[in-house]
Order: structure tokens, then sequence, then C-alpha cells
């Protein structure tokens, strides 16, 4: 499984992964979230992809990923069983901090017509065991059947890239992704900005 975002994100200490999802959940304005045994943390696009952390107490992590243009968005297919499927291989307690938890703009429900239970939407689900990092073995077998792009259909790759997981993560390259993308009118805006996330930086060490 070769994949540029994947080894950076596998070669990056968990401490530092943690320390970029709460600076982008923050420049995102997400709110993090207290669940049992986790934190979590989010980032969106404000255009319907994002990548939402569950930082659990014992240094495992949940990491769900998802783009609502792709063919793993199962949003129309209301089908429990196969958004449940996406999570098999995942231990069981940390599926548990998806299902039967309210909704939120990073995570709708897909509700069980037979039971009433819920679980999270994701267009990827991938996982850390406190060592090393895991595809989910449902959502892997999944993306083998219908013949598509694990890491981008997914929104893995896409969804990641603010994280600069092998690069440079610094005030200034976050500003400058921004600028990219047409955040700012002017050098005075951007030079505003880019005092507010030297802020939010220094806050997270």
């Amino acid at each position: 499984m070769s994949n540029a975002m994947w080894d950076a994100l596998a070669a990056t200490p968990l401490r530092e992964v943690r320390r970029r999802a709460a600076i982008l959940d923050e420049l995102a304005e997400v709110e993090p979230v207290t669940v049992t045994g986790a934190r979590r943390l989010a980032w969106n696009d404000g255009g319907g992809q994002s990548a939402v952390w569950y930082f659990a107490d014992d240094h495992r992590v949940l990491l769900l990923t998802f783009d609502h243009e792709s063919p793993l968005n199962l949003y129309a297919e209301d089908d429990f069983a196969l958004q449940e499927s996406f999570y098999e291989g995942v231990p069981e307690s940390l599926v548990d901090l998806v299902r039967d938890r309210p909704e939120n703009y990073e995570s709708l429900n897909l509700k069980d017509p037979a039971t009433g239970r819920t679980i999270h939407y994701a267009g990827g689900v991938f996982w850390y065991d406190g060592a090393r990092w895991h595809v989910a073995d449902g959502f892997a077998a999944h993306c083998r059947r219908e013949d598509v792009s694990l890491f981008r259909d997914s929104g893995f790759d896409y969804c990641l890239d603010p994280y600069r997981f092998g690069e440079d993560f610094t005030p200034e390259s976050a500003v400058a992704m921004r600028d990219e993308d047409g955040w700012y009118e002017g050098a005075e805006e951007r030079d505003a900005d880019l005092a507010n996330v030297r802020e939010i930086f220094t806050r997270h060490g």
C-alpha cells in the first residue's frame, strides 16, 4: 500500500499528530468535544469535506474522512449495514465513540431501522493501535469490491493536506495555504490573520 500522505502520517509521532489536529480544529472554528474515554477534534473545509479525529485516553486513535462528492459518500444510499461494515476490524471500543452519538457538521448519522441505533457516516475509516496506523478491514474490502481509490475517494489525501504531515507546519505555512485558496483581499488582511494564527499555534505549544 503506497501513498505519500499515509506514509507521512505513519512517520509523525502521535503527540505531533494531536497538536496539528488541535490547531486545525481551532483554525476551522470547530468546538472540541469530549466523549467517554476520548477527545474529538475535527477540520472541515466548509463545503462538505472533513477529517474527524478521536484521540482515546489509551493513546489509540480513530480517524474518519469524508468527501461528499465521492462514490464513498453513503449518505444517499441509506444503508446502515453497509456503513457499519466500513468499521469492521476496528476495536469495538473505538467504534463505540461514533455509535448513538449526536450529529454534527462533520458527521451525520445513519439509523438502523430495525434497532433505532445510529452510527456516524464516514467515507474513510482509519485507526491507530498505539504503535501503528491501520486501514479498517471492512472499508478496505469495500474499496476492493467497488474498485474505488481507497485514499483519493475517501477524501484522505484532500482532508489531511492542511495538516502538512511530512512538511513544515507553521503559522506562515497555514496562512500561505489560505492565501492560495483566496482567503484574503490583500496583504493587510493576510498579515492580520497571520497574527491571529500565530496566537493559535502558541496556545498549542
